[in-house]
């Protein structure tokens, strides 16, 4: 019987680790979070791996993008080389020796060798498999060569491997139906199935929790951990994270890159709250979570086996519930720079910022909206047409515009405020046959836009002396 013993620990050690030839999508995010919560529910360990042996697509930029969205996440790493003062990640590209030490181990006992065929031989094989509808698996028949190079093989054998995964069951799958698979394109080159099993088992890693995607590749490592006599960690696949059509989530339907969904201005904390739901299930009615309630309440009985459908409206929702949480002085601190990156470079009124943040708040799904309420700090030019409702000519929205600033230009700047406005200003509305005639101007006037908030809220924000030139200017447009 082959060994499927698997590390018993009650206190886990987990990690996530990703390849830095590309940024940090959405897919490995999730990983992480999910590794981070049973890690720190049960007081374990979370460890940042960097898997960098492909040295043609792994970058160091790639690398920072990784690191610096899982800590814009909160998702900071538990263990690692000093880097300052602070964890670094570990890197496969700085433990070479030790994978050439095992690599040698098993050519030295015959459980690995040397394949001599071309690339070119490989591929004919597959064709002709394809041809007759057999497994694309290489047997290797040629196990002797004039020299040491070539790609190194597992050597197949004839056992049932079977392993364990705490979300779906029992698998089983006949090592024959693997062929020799390649573990490393020279004893100085490992591959990921031979550097993983490795490095999971030098760091003691006793739960590999990651994405369905890679149940394809556990019998191969389970194969490796029976051929060292290892002790293999608990397996847990993930379902992927599915587009709403459920094909693979693609750049089609949503940014997929962390990043960018920082840039569109989605507060980390609800996106933590949405990846944790994709896949995942409380057991309860609870939609919304903090991290540390995550971390409380997460448990891979409750992660479901079916794909997890990206749900950009719930995700909206998510975003706009936790800045309705924020009190305005966070919510101003977090909105500011997208607002400035609007008025690139206009005057900025601080204090005017802090008065328009209660209106703001309750229309704000992400914190990019803001660019919506830039017209409190700089009308952009607007054509004269839009200051008249509807068939109302340009010379009667010019008398109606004078009639409201006429009520308004005695009122006391102390007194100035959204009620008194209304009421002095609809006293002339309510005497019309359409109110519009003079609302719709004033609006327009304030806000150089054909929809915003209430001329009366906007009025009130930015006080006597901007209301008044706003409307000196509506005035000269209209002449």
């Amino acid at each position: 019987m082959p060994n499927t013993t698997t590390v018993q620990q009650s206190i886990p050690r987990v990690r996530i680790a990703p390849s830095p030839t590309g940024k940090l999508h959405i897919g490995t995010a999730r990983s992480a979070l999910f590794n981070y919560l049973f890690a720190h529910k049960l007081h374990g360990t979370f460890i940042l791996r960097i898997e960098d042996t492909d040295r043609e697509r792994s970058t160091l930029a790639y690398e920072e993008s990784i690191k610096s969205g899982l800590q814009w996440l909160g998702l900071l790493w538990d263990e690692g080389p000093d880097a300052g003062g602070a964890y670094g990640p570990y890197r496969q590209s700085e433990r070479t020796a030790l994978y050439e030490k095992y690599l040698q181990e098993l050519l030295d006992s015959g459980k690995a060798f040397i394949c001599h065929h071309s690339s070119a031989e490989i591929q004919q094989e597959y064709e002709k498999k394809k041809e007759q509808k057999l497994p694309l698996v290489h047997r290797c028949d040629q196990l002797t060569g004039t020299d040491e190079k070539g790609v190194i093989r597992f050597r197949a054998t004839e056992e049932t491997i079977t392993f364990t995964d705490l979300i779906r069951g029992n698998i089983s799958v006949k090592a024959s139906t693997l062929g020799d698979f390649s573990i490393a394109k020279s004893i100085h080159e490992p591959l990921y199935n031979f550097t993983v099993v490795v490095d999971d088992h030098k760091m003691h890693i006793s739960h590999v929790i990651r994405g369905e995607d890679h149940i394809s590749n556990t019998p191969k490592q389970v194969a490796l951990y029976n051929a060292f006599g290892w002790t293999m960690p608990a397996f847990a696949h993930m379902p992927l994270i599915l587009a709403p059509d459920r094909s693979k989530m693609s750049k089609r339907y949503g940014a997929v890159d962390i990043q960018e969904y920082r840039k569109m201005g989605y507060l980390p904390e609800a996106l933590i709250n949405f990846l944790a739901l994709l896949g995942w299930n409380p057991g309860t009615e609870q939609e919304i979570f903090s991290l540390d309630e995550l971390s409380e309440q997460f448990s891979l009985e409750h992660v479901q086996k079916g794909g997890a459908v990206f749900n950009q409206q719930k995700l909206d929702w998510l975003n706009g519930q936790y800045i309705k949480r924020l009190t305005s002085e966070e919510l101003a601190q977090r909105a500011e720079p997208y607002l400035r990156d609007v008025l690139e470079g206009k005057k900025f009124d601080a204090a005017l910022f802090q008065r328009v943040m209660p209106l703001a708040q309750q229309r704000m799904k992400t914190l990019r909206d803001i660019a919506e309420f830039a017209f409190f700090f700089s009308v952009a030019p607007y054509d004269p047409a839009l200051l008249s409702w509807k068939d109302t000519s340009l010379e009667e929205t010019r008398k109606y515009l004078e009639e409201v600033r006429t009520c308004i230009v005695g009122l006391d700047e102390a007194a100035w405020d959204e009620q008194r406005l209304e009421v002095a200003i609809m006293a002339h509305a309510n005497a019309l046959d359409n109110r519009g005639k003079m609302l719709w101007p004033l609006r327009v006037a304030l806000s150089g836009l054909p929809q915003s908030p209430g001329p009366f809220s906007i009025a009130a924000l930015l006080g006597k002396e901007q209301t008044l030139e706003r409307l000196r200017t509506a005035l000269q447009l209209l002449q």
